[in-house]
């Protein structure tokens, strides 16, 4: 235990010198507060909770933002340490590989929290102070903060894999960008796609609700947004029925991290230093 404590502290020194805590917090807290004041002003016109208009447009923020900070906290993680010559070195200590790898996504996992923690805390007390606590419940902005958790933890997990797999940082980094278009951008462009063209078939009833649960940006998102906003969403998830339910997105959600870091840890066994 004590030698992945020095891990975490070796790993939140170089978070630190390397400015990526700083632009963590900075890209969530920036965005956060812009759309908690974009969405204040339609709530006050529409008379819906402020607060949960918050939490929708930064559900929709987090999407996206989350998964890119993931990435970029570990792409680098095993890769640089190979480029520097220092992977040699870690790997004299008395720590096994599994061992460093937690202790480098513990480090990752405490920057990624202290960013997201800051830009709802942020967009919390920016709604309390605009539209005052009377009739106000915490409990979904809460939420969101664990999901999002959950859903950075899939994507340090994925950028280790990608770091011991590629091995050179300039090639990772690249890597990790086809891999947020791929899982936040183009795999919902493909969904709609082929749900325009099955027109109600049976890749709509069938397959399409497995291929929601697959994807854990998606399962994030309908883990998040109000039951109106997600009904709304396409005639495809209403015919998801109980395949896409709370217990199965928060399975699928919880389970990524799992999978991602095992994967991870699979790759760095074969990592020559």
């Amino acid at each position: 235990m004590m030698g992945i404590i020095a891990v975490v502290q070796l790993e939140l020194l170089v978070a630190r010198r390397n400015m990526w805590v700083a632009t963590a917090v900075l890209l969530m807290s920036l965005f956060s507060v812009v759309l908690t004041l974009a969405g204040g002003a339609t709530a006050g016109t529409l008379g819906v909770d402020p607060l949960s208009v918050a939490v929708t447009s930064i559900t929709t923020l987090s999407v996206y933002l989350v998964p890119l900070i993931g990435l970029l906290l570990s792409f680098d993680a095993i890769a640089g340490e190979i480029e520097r010559g220092t992977l040699a070195l870690s790997l004299a200590y008395p720590l096994s590989r599994a061992e460093i790898l937690m202790g480098k996504f513990l480090a990752h996992f405490v920057v990624l929290a202290f960013a997201i923690g800051v830009g709802l805390s942020m967009s919390t007390g920016l709604v309390v102070w605009q539209h005052g606590m009377d009739g106000m419940t915490f409990f979904p902005m809460f939420y969101l903060f664990l999901t999002s958790l959950a859903l950075g933890a899939t994507f340090l997990g994925i950028g280790y894999a990608v770091s011991a797999l590629v091995r050179q940082p300039s090639v990772a980094s690249g890597v990790v960008i086809i891999i947020w278009l791929v899982c936040v951008v183009l795999y919902d462009l493909g969904l709609l796609g082929a749900l325009v063209a099955d027109n109600g078939g049976t890749f709509s009833k069938v397959v399409f609700p497995y291929l929601l649960l697959a994807n854990p940006a998606d399962a994030f998102r309908l883990l998040n947004m109000p039951d109106v906003s997600v009904a709304a969403l396409s005639s495809g998830l209403t015919a998801a029925g109980s395949v896409t339910d709370t217990k199965s997105l928060l399975t699928s959600l919880l389970g990524w991290p799992v999978l991602a870091l095992v994967l991870a840890w699979l790759a760095f066994k074969k990592v020559e230093p």
